[in-house]
């Protein structure tokens, strides 16, 4: 399957997740969604679970990306540009929430589902963490790890709360209270 082919798959069920939850993904929704034959999902993606699962993955890369931002910035500066990217205007739309709605859900629908949300959180503390250490070298590895799992709690609750309509400032108070914890 060709990357493009593989890529407009994958977002289709996004789509279809945030949508409609998993109990509109299908494989035949999935390929109408695409534009692309039944046969292609069908070749490529066994069942419907290898199919979330992939979706979740896809999901993860992208996460794990807002803790990588530009190796060359100081150590500080790319810390406060991962805190500030999780309430940019992309990750605060109904589709976008409602999809992290879905897929956190998700976790309790299947023990693979569960093992793919639970890994990908770990991987993006521990890039959080990694983020703090560099900036807060004096921290111990435990400090960083403490204040990246509270930092996503905060983080995941901006999301939840955006849903009801939070308005800006509130989420620059967010991004501030996250900046304390991770610096202070």
């Amino acid at each position: 399957m060709s990357t493009d082919s593989a890529g407009r798959i994958l977002d289709a069920v996004l789509t279809l997740l945030s949508r409609h939850g998993i109990g509109g993904v299908s494989m035949r929704a999935v390929a109408r969604e695409a534009g692309v034959a039944l046969g292609l999902v069908n070749y490529h993606f066994t069942d419907k679970t290898g199919l979330i699962g992939a979706a979740l993955r896809r999901i993860e890369e992208q996460d794990i990306a807002l803790v990588e931002p530009d190796p060359d910035l100081p150590a500080g500066e790319r810390l406060r540009i991962a805190l500030r990217r999780v309430a940019d205007p992309e990750f605060l739309t109904t589709e976008y929430l409602s999809l992290r709605l879905q897929l956190w859900s998700l976790a309790q629908a299947a023990e693979e589902f569960e093992r793919i949300n639970t890994e990908a959180q770990g991987r993006y503390r521990a890039g959080l963490a990694k983020l703090i250490r560099a900036a807060r070298p004096d921290l111990s590895r435990y400090e960083c790890a403490k204040r990246a799992a509270d930092i996503d709690v905060i983080q995941n609750g901006m999301w939840l709360t955006a849903l009801l309509g939070l308005d800006r400032a509130s989420l620059r108070r967010a991004v501030k209270l996250c900046e304390d914890i991770a610096l202070s």
